[in-house]
Formats: C-alpha cells, sequence, structure tokens
C-alpha cells in the first residue's frame, strides 16, 4: 500500500531528491537524512548539472556502450523540469576541438547515428575567456544543463510535499524501507553489500563569479565551461581514488593552467575552487534496485552523470518501493550485476 509507507532515504543529492520528489508524490512518507547540509557542501552541488548524453557518449569512453540509456534518461529532463519548476538550459552544446578532433568527433556521432552543425573559429559565440586559436566546434542541439542550484529548488519542492529533512540518520526500527543515495563513503558498507564495489573520484572545478556568460556549454579538450549561477564554471578534474572532499590548491592550479590552453584569458583571472567526491561503479553505470540487505533500495554510483540520470533512478526507486515494474533499465543497472 502507497499511503503512509515510510521511506528513508539517506543522502541529499540529486538521487536523493529525486528519490524523495518521486516517493512523496506517490503518497509515501518520506524522510532524508544527510550530516552534510547545508547544500552547498553537497556533491551534486560542486557540478556543472550536464544533461548531455551525446557529448557523454563521443568524449567518455566507458559511456559510450550505453548511450540509449542516456538517451532515455536526457528525454525524462523536459517533463521533470516542467513539473517541479525547474529551469532547463536547453541551449545546446558545443563541442570544441581543432579539424583533426573534429572530424573525429563527426565520424563518432554518425556511428552512433546523431548528427551535429560544425561551427568555425569566426562563429564561436563570445566568452569571456576567450578560446584557443584554430578551435572550431560542432553544435549537439539534445545535449542540455540545468543549474546546479536547482538542488535546493528539488528541496524545497520536497518540503512542499510534506517530505522530512534531517542531518541524523534515521531509525530503522520505525520505516518501511530505506534509500541508500549517499556518495563514495567506506562506512556505508555496512548499509548493504553491494556498496563495497564503489570507489571515489574526486573532482576540483573553477568558478569566476565576477564574470558574465550565458551561452551554450562549452565542451573542449581537457577541459569544458558553462554559464552558472556562480558565474563560468570550467570544469573537472577526474582523480580516481582520491576520496577527501577538500580543495587540493595545488591540483587546482595544475588544472588551471591546463585550462588555460583551451581558454586561455583564464591565465590572467583569478578564480574560486571547489571540490567534490563522487562514487563510481566498476563499469561506470550507477547501481539502482533492490540490494540483498532486506528492505534496501539503491540509488548510488552515478559517476559523472548524476544529473543527467535523476529522473530516471528517481522513477525507478518509487517503482521498486512501490511494487512496481521498474522498467526496461532495471537489468542493466542491477546492483547484484556485480555479484561474483
Amino acid at each position: 500500500m502507497t499511503q503512509g509507507l515510510r521511506v528513508a532515504i539517506v543522502g541529499e543529492g540529486v538521487f536523493g531528491l529525486a528519490c524523495a520528489l518521486e516517493l512523496a508524490k506517490s503518497g509515501a512518507q518520506v524522510s532524508v537524512h544527510d550530516p552534510k547540509r547545508p547544500l552547498e557542501q553537497n556533491a551534486s552541488r560542486v557540478a556543472a548539472g550536464m544533461i548531455a548524453p551525446v557529448s557523454e557518449a563521443l568524449t567518455d569512453e566507458s559511456a559510450r556502450p550505453h548511450v540509449d540509456l542516456l538517451l532515455a534518461a536526457g528525454a525524462l529532463w523536459p517533463a521533470f523540469a516542467a513539473e517541479n519548476g525547474l529551469d532547463l538550459d536547453r541551449t545546446g552544446t558545443l563541442l570544441l576541438g581543432d579539424e583533426a578532433r573534429l572530424a573525429g568527433l563527426e565520424t563518432a556521432l554518425s556511428a552512433l547515428g546523431r548528427s551535429s552543425h560544425r561551427l568555425g573559429p569566426s562563429e564561436l559565440p563570445a566568452f569571456p575567456l576567450g578560446f584557443a586559436a584554430g578551435l572550431g566546434a560542432l553544435a549537439i542541439a539534445e545535449d542540455w544543463r540545468i543549474d546546479s542550484s536547482a538542488l535546493l529548488s528539488m528541496a524545497v519542492v520536497a518540503e512542499d510535499l510534506g517530505v522530512v529533512f534531517n542531518t541524523a540518520p534515521p531509525d530503522l526500527q520505525t520505516i518501511d524501507r530505506l534509500v541508500v543515495a549517499t556518495g563514495w563513503s567506506p562506512s556505508s558498507v555496512k548499509l548493504a553489500p553491494e556498496l563495497k564495489v564503489l570507489s571515489p573520484i574526486k573532482g576540483h572545478i573553477l568558478s569566476l563569479p565576477y564574470l558574465d556568460y550565458t551561452g551554450p556549454a562549452l565542451r573542449g579538450p581537457g577541459a569544458y565551461a558553462v554559464p552558472s549561477d556562480l558565474g563560468p564554471l570550467i570544469g573537472a578534474t577526474m582523480e580516481v581514488g582520491r576520496g577527501e572532499g577538500t580543495v587540493d590548491a595545488a591540483v587546482a592550479r595544475d588544472f588551471a593552467a591546463r585550462a588555460a590552453a583551451v581558454f586561455p584569458r583564464l591565465a590572467d583571472r583569478p578564480w574560486i575552487a571547489a571540490a567534490g567526491v563522487r562514487a563510481a561503479t566498476p563499469d561506470g553505470l550507477p547501481m539502482v534496485g533492490e540490494s540483498a540487505a532486506d528492505g534496501v533500495i539503491l540509488a548510488t554510483g552515478a559517476r559523472r552523470n548524476g544529473w543527467l540520470l535523476a529522473p530516471m533512478v528517481g522513477r525507478m526507486v518509487a517503482d521498486v518501493v512501490l511494487g512496481h515494474d521498474p522498467g526496461p533499465w532495471a537489468k542493466r543497472l542491477d546492483p547484484r550485476r556485480f555479484d561474483a
């Protein structure tokens, strides 16, 4: 029975909040538990908010086999954003590169059955940090983004639906289901045995709050730039195996120097660094579904596609909790797929 079902969600990132919204709308009594409030400290907040299945498949080799799933997830975003009052930026994405890189990307696009529009160097949009000489772009209209401040909006909508937020852990004796939507933590294995396969990936991102930029997402070789409520964001590092969430000044400086090869005026501008830690599974896809632990459902391990996958994950978790068919992606995301 849906009405009155008591569900506790551990983790207030984008997965946790998407699950909370779907479950609350289904009539469940939902609480969200995260010791890291306020949300500015959340790893989902330290993110570019990419809703970019095509770009991900082109630039991340581990994502390419799952482009069908990523495209299906992205297609859920317009309705999810409208339903929850979120501002989905559908300006599109520009994949930057020299002639050789763009030709390679066009070949990969063709193999995926997708198309793009080529822009020459003189056709690139105005960007305050400039572009390296000789860069052109491929325009991907179906790749979008959402500002990570949407996390705060999602929490407000959830509260309006009756979701209760708490920094204390849930009392497992007073709930019917537990949803684990945390990031990487060595202590989380006690909640579900499948979490032992997760590994941490730390990411640094730079913001320039004194600059204005409102154009498309710009994804170059080794660095991207997106508009945000914090000014342009320049990202991001992928530091596999690092689980501490503090800023490493040396890593941030090294990344800024590398990013300046794409956006040259960055070399002369002050920036602010932030860092977050995400959880990753061995195959790069999250674990979504029932754990071997009784009454526990998992929604974790998104690696770098948490924002893209959130509406799909929220709906799947609600279906699992409520005893419904979780849909066509359930087998691929089954938390027990890594069992020996």
